[in-house]
């Protein structure tokens, strides 16, 4: 069960990073949807190793092939399988972590866990991975435009390193993330984090940051009291990804410094809707949403394999030794999280939708009781 997600839309990933290839099979997803590779390529392009030179140099061109549940480009609501095939495995390039641990990676815990482990390229605990994610989540955005019109999800990189970047959720747009290598919408901070990144890669070290997402156009009602808040699974989402180490949402632990009163959204008629004056719940109350934007922010660790010779154990526990990384990594894994992070909201929102439409419908329970 460890590698399925979701409830009414579930998703079940499988493959390692150096194996065969990788892929994903996404089940309840509605009949009748339109659907082909070349929605599902879009996003995966966004996430391919090789855009850039600040990204691992590995050549993917992780071509998408739907095996399942679509006919004649259409979404039959049977299971969708989709099948990414590896083309630039390089397994000897991992020959030293067949007998070693890497400092921070899952190859100890894997082994510690299982008693085997694939150490080529760190197997399933790879990011690579993630490709079946955001293949399934680009099947659920064509279910949200149906459901939900108008939802809207944009993920960017608001910080790496100790560089922070000035951003206005409420206004940032796809075509200012999608301007740069780095994923940043703030020009001029930009440059100064791709010129952070080929620093440290030069130096054979790594940086981490923090992608800040926004959903715009949701509607009041989404999330499951108690344990399935939204919140919650989106946090849970979020810390599935590889690297990341942390997750807040609207004011986060920055709240926790304010008073009930600084800290409180009062509500206001606004267009003959119920609205807040201030966001400071980050668009949830009570683990469900209440209609106003939904803003999150993930932080990821510094990529855990580097270049740098550094400290480890055998893996058979005998000896101590050292070990620096020789394979293809990411100096910093932000850039290409960006679509991750997306995919994964986007994963949430889709069965979170289904599950609201299936027990109330979609419209707000807004209407007053005679009795009160």
């Amino acid at each position: 069960m460890s590698n399925i997600f979701g409830h009414l839309f579930r998703i079940a990933t499988w493959g390692e990073s150096h194996g065969g290839g990788v892929g994903v099979v996404i089940d309840g997803c509605p009949p009748g949807l339109a659907i082909d590779e070349g929605i599902l390529q879009r996003d995966l392009d966004r996430r391919r190793p090789g855009q850039s030179d600040i990204v691992t140099p590995r050549k993917e061109a992780d071509r998408c092939q739907i095996l399942s549940g679509v006919f004649q480009g259409r979404t039959l609501g049977t299971p969708i399988s989709v099948f990414v095939p590896n083309e630039d495995a390089r397994p000897e390039a991992y020959a030293e972590m067949q007998t070693a641990f890497r400092p921070s990676h899952a190859d100890y815990t894997y082994q510690a866990k299982f008693g085997i482990r694939n150490w080529e390229g760190g197997g399933r605990s790879s990011a690579r991975e993630t490709i079946g994610r955001v293949a399934a989540a680009a099947v659920a955005k064509v279910a949200l435009t149906e459901l939900l019109p108008g939802l809207e999800v944009v993920a960017y990189v608001k910080a790496i390193h100790d560089l922070d970047a000035d951003i206005d959720p409420a206004t940032v747009r796809l075509i200012d993330v999608e301007s740069n290598a780095v994923r940043c919408p703030d020009a001029a901070m930009a440059r100064q984090m791709i010129e952070r990144i080929k620093e440290v890669r030069a130096q054979g070290d790594s940086v981490g940051g923090t992608i800040e997402c926004i959903v715009r156009g949701c509607p009041p009602g989404l999330g499951e009291p108690v344990f399935d808040r939204l919140e919650a699974d989106l946090a849970k989402a979020m810390l599935s990804l590889p690297a990341t180490k942390g997750f807040e949402i609207g004011s986060g632990f920055a709240g926790a410094r304010l008073t009930g009163s600084q800290h409180n959204d009062a509500f206001e008629l606004r267009d003959g809707r119920v609205r807040t004056t201030s966001n400071r719940s980050g668009g949830v109350q009570g683990g469900i949403s209440n209609g106003e934007d939904i803003v999150f922010r993930v932080a990821f660790k510094p990529t855990a394999t580097i270049a740098k010779a550094q400290k480890t154990v055998t893996a058979d526990a005998s000896a101590e030794t050292e070990l620096a990384a020789r394979g293809r990594h990411d100096p910093c894994v932000l850039p290409r999280a960006v679509p991750m992070v997306e995919a994964m909201a986007v994963l949430v929102l889709i069965d979170h939708a289904l599950r609201q439409r299936a027990q109330n419908g979609l419209e707000p329970k807004l209407t007053a009781h005679a009795d009160t």
